[in-house]
């Protein structure tokens, strides 16, 4: 009787371990997704268009420029460490302007505060785009700055902007009862009521006044959020006609909106990394900026620049402009408008920013100052900036995948001037379904190059896309702008693995 019972008991038992084997066997394919194969076809013979030297750029509020209260500039010669960062994140472009250059107009900087900005940019090596004030402004006092400017620093600038998002002034409304009222400004539905003719006859009489003050001045425009209408007017009326000295056409670019309107990180952070093929994506949102008004431009034969973009607008939104997914997000989207023929991008940002009449602390900024001047943190966004540098330096390739199974996954690639292949491969997969991608690399000429090197952009331990850090090879980017990253060697090139919610950035030689 004891045998049977025995006999029982084991077989229960063995029932019992195949199942918890079962079990935990597809716990473990949950938890560790297989891989998504993707093949990118690179045509490494057929070269494009060079990307721009100066495409990564920033943006800051004229504010800025303002000494400290204990009597210190921001940007001045003598910022060793921020210089140091800007080199270091191959940042080129600097655009001064913002809300508090136009219709939070305060007060003009001094002529001190003009000679720090560009004894700062002169050192760093950058080129300077200056808004000009519009609304309520002086033709006079604009051509008097932008010949100040011009007399002592022409080799320091880019151009001129006249009026910072003119669709978004305030205009003068009458009430039901029939008085009269200030609307409010602001971006977004229900606020942009400012038309576009007016702006048009103002920019006008200003230009006149500048041209006639300083014939040699540059200008770019329209300088408005996300209306390529503007843009194609403004092409229209005044950049197709060299008379008016217009070299570039600008637009302001927050693709998510209003980052106070998010209904949840999670959502906010979703909506970052989604495909254009999302309708609500940030991506969908640059498709459509991009036809409204690039093909005009191009026809035009003129470049055109993103002057202030970020994720989301009103200084940013929380617990997701300054996440990981940011890195992710910007390194993306720098190379999606590098391969649609961008210029370059300015990203808006700074310590705090102008959305409105007062400022607020910049949740989007890719770096802020830490107390008492030790330098600078930065913040994921930033991280996007170092791996676009090191990894655009060449003219576009293109690039088709074969993508079976739908990886959520992004590749760009560039030759060198060298010879040398540079791909950038960006895993967008995130959440508990999030798969690694197996990437292969199949060149049109594969024996050209035999060997190839690697940085990851991760946010260790485990790539969580709300964590507020991340590294490059392996390293941060420390506060006083070095970076000390190191280069992989790649075994298996060129087949590549590639975990979710990373950057995988080569350099393949000979």
């Amino acid at each position: 009787m004891k045998s049977i019972h025995a006999t029982i008991a084991a077989i229960l038992l063995s029932i019992s371990f195949v199942h918890c084997s079962a079990s935990f066997a597809a716990a473990s394919a949950l938890a560790s997704p297989s891989p998504a194969r993707v093949t990118a076809n690179i045509a490494t013979t057929s070269p494009g268009a060079q990307i721009s030297g100066d495409f990564n750029g920033l943006s800051f509020e004229v504010a800025m420029l303002f000494p400290s209260p204990d009597g210190i500039r921001y940007f001045r010669s003598d910022n060793k460490p921020l210089i140091q960062l800007y080199q270091t994140l191959g940042v080129k472009s600097l655009r001064i302007g913002g809300n508090s250059s136009d219709r939070n107009f305060r007060h003009a900087p001094s002529d001190a505060d003009l000679d720090s900005l560009f004894a700062f940019a002169r050192a760093a090596g950058m080129k300077v785009i200056y808004c000009l004030r519009l609304h309520d402004g002086d033709p006079a006092e604009a051509a008097r700055t932008a010949k100040y400017i011009m007399d002592r620093y022409a080799d320091c600038v880019d151009s001129f902007s006249i009026g910072q998002e003119p669709s978004a002034y305030p205009v003068i409304e009458k009430t039901p009862d029939g008085q009269t009222t200030k609307s409010k400004a602001g971006m977004g539905a229900g606020f942009e009521k400012y038309p576009y003719e007016t702006y048009a006859a103002e920019w006008k009489k200003f230009a006149a006044a500048i041209i006639a003050a300083v014939p040699n001045v540059r200008f770019c425009g329209p300088s408005v959020h996300n209306k390529g209408e503007w843009a194609t007017d403004f092409i229209r009326d005044f950049a197709s006609k060299p008379a008016n000295h217009v070299t570039l056409i600008t637009e302001h670019l927050y693709p998510g909106g209003a980052g106070g309107k998010i209904p949840t990180p999670e959502i906010g952070r979703d909506r970052m990394l989604a495909p254009a093929s999302v309708s609500d994506s940030l991506l969908a949102t640059c498709e459509k900026l991009h036809a409204s008004f690039v093909p005009v431009a191009e026809k035009a034969g003129l470049p055109y620049r993103l002057e202030e973009v970020n994720n989301y607008f009103n200084g940013g939104a929380a617990n997701v402009s300054n996440t990981y997914a940011s890195a992710l997000w910007g390194l993306d989207f720098m190379w999606w408008w590098a391969a649609h023929g961008a210029a370059g991008l300015n990203f808006h940002g700074g310590d705090r920013v102008n959305p409105g009449p007062n400022t607020t602390p910049s949740r989007y900024t890719a770096y802020f100052t830490l107390p008492g001047g030790h330098g600078y943190e930065i913040r994921p966004l930033g991280y996007a900036f170092k791996a676009f540098a090191l990894g655009s330096g060449g003219k576009l390739l293109p690039v088709t995948l074969t993508n079976p199974n739908n990886a959520n996954i992004a590749i760009y690639s560039t030759l060198s001037a060298s010879g040398e292949l540079l791909v950038t491969i960006i895993n967008k997969e995130h959440g508990a379904a999030a798969r690694p991608a197996e990437v292969t690399l199949a060149l049109d000429k594969p024996r050209d190059f035999a060997t190839a090197r690697a940085v990851t952009l991760a946010s260790p331990p485990d790539n969580d896309i709300a964590a507020t850090t991340a590294t490059l090879g392996g390293a941060a980017i420390q506060p006083d702008g070095t970076w000390s990253g190191e280069w992989t060697p790649l075994n298996n090139f060129p087949v590549v693995t590639i975990p979710p919610s990373t950057a995988l950035i080569l350099r393949c030689a000979k």
